[in-house]
């Protein structure tokens, strides 16, 4: 308020120097605020909408549109109360008369910013690529954070306008927040590490994940909250959003393609052919019904090792998405005990050999 005092003063101070009648002050105060609204009118109408008009975005355009009314009232306002304050010098004004002036000013800036806010929200809601954070989930949240920002500064400014001592009012707003933080702290995190995860993009929806706990699935929605996965039981599971980014997330679709390569353990008996059993195993991808295995990256086969009784040997395949992985290693299973058998290549199996050292005597032959 002080210094709002010494602006008024200077000004009157320089109309002073010009004219000492007070209605021609009030006239020159009244032909310059007209004209700093003219000027300012044709600055946005000429000079910025038509910038605004070469940008591929209408964005600026509704910005400027907004801009105008705020700083076009807030001159109209300022010459109204040197107007007033001019010409009736001899008589004794309000003394809430600038507050309440500046009170309405407020409210055209917060007008103004409030719908700002809602533009810049919908357009960057409207682009997921360009601003991860801002998806339509998370729409609401954005929102409100800015209407309390908003709301918050209003708050302050009607505050410093009317000169009012807030010390107490934030000293209980401090309390008040800190109780309603212990209280919602479960939810708070849930809500924080669902903006990350939104923002930081570890899966999508439908991506097939797998948890460390175990859970395996389509994600099927992602909320601020908790994110949602549909089991092969197609059993819906609810995950809250600070577990899932507090542990380790396998997404198997997160690669450049949905593809998902399939490891299917063979073991043979000592003594088979390797290159017929290779032979025999890529026979049975190739001559499988199911349309889920790809043709490209193409099927191949490793020796892995010498078991205790058998070779070990890895069939590796591709498929087309993560969710038939049971499906095709049944399918290869099926094909490959069959090829097996009608090429005489054996399995080894746990078995023992009993070997009988002596025999012991009867009781008869003690005799």
């Amino acid at each position: 308020m002080m210094l709002q005092s010494k602006i008024i003063d200077q000004i009157g101070a320089e109309l002073d120097k010009v004219t000492s009648n007070d209605f021609v002050q009030a006239a020159i105060v009244l032909v310059t605020t007209l004209a700093l609204a003219k000027i300012i009118n044709w600055i946005c109408a000429a000079v910025l909408k038509r910038l605004a008009k070469k940008t591929a975005t209408d964005v600026d355009d509704r910005l400027i549109h907004e801009f105008e009314r705020p700083i076009t009232a807030t001159l109209y306002l300022v010459g109204l109360f040197l107007t007033v304050k001019i010409v009736l010098t001899s008589v004794h004004l309000p003394p809430n008369l600038a507050p309440w002036l500046m009170t309405i000013s407020v409210y055209y800036w917060s007008v103004f910013a409030f719908r700002a806010v809602n533009i810049l929200l919908v357009v960057a809601t409207k682009h997921p690529k360009k601003f991860n954070a801002f998806q339509s989930a998370t729409y609401p949240l954005f929102d409100n954070i800015g209407k309390l920002v908003i709301t918050g500064g209003v708050i302050f400014a009607i505050i410093q306008v009317w000169n009012v001592d807030a010390t107490g009012w934030l000293a209980s707003a401090g309390i008040l927040g800190v109780a309603v933080g212990f209280a919602s702290k479960d939810t708070l995190s849930n809500l924080f590490a669902g903006v990350f995860i939104l923002a930081d993009r570890p899966y999508r929806v439908g991506d097939y994940v797998q948890l460390d706990t175990g859970e395996r699935g389509e994600v099927s929605f992602i909320g601020l909250r908790s994110t949602r996965i549909i089991t092969r039981d197609d059993i819906e599971v609810t995950v809250p959003n600070a577990v899932i980014g507090g542990g380790k997330i396998v997404n198997e679709t997160g690669g450049p393609t949905r593809k998902m390569r399939v490891r299917v353990p063979v073991s043979v008996a000592y003594g088979s052919d390797i290159q017929f059993v290779e032979k025999l195993l890529l026979g049975a991808v190739n001559d499988t019904k199911m349309s889920h295995v790809c043709a490209t990256p193409p099927a191949r086969v490793r020796f892995r090792g010498f078991g205790s009784s058998s070779l070990d040997f890895e069939l590796l395949c591709w498929i087309t998405s993560p969710e038939y992985r049971g499906l095709v290693k049944h399918e290869l299973f099926t094909d490959i005990y069959r090829v097996f058998g009608e090429n005489n290549i054996e399995i080894p199996f746990s078995k023992q050999d009993l070997y009988i050292k002596d025999w012991p005597n009867s009781p008869q032959g003690r005799q």
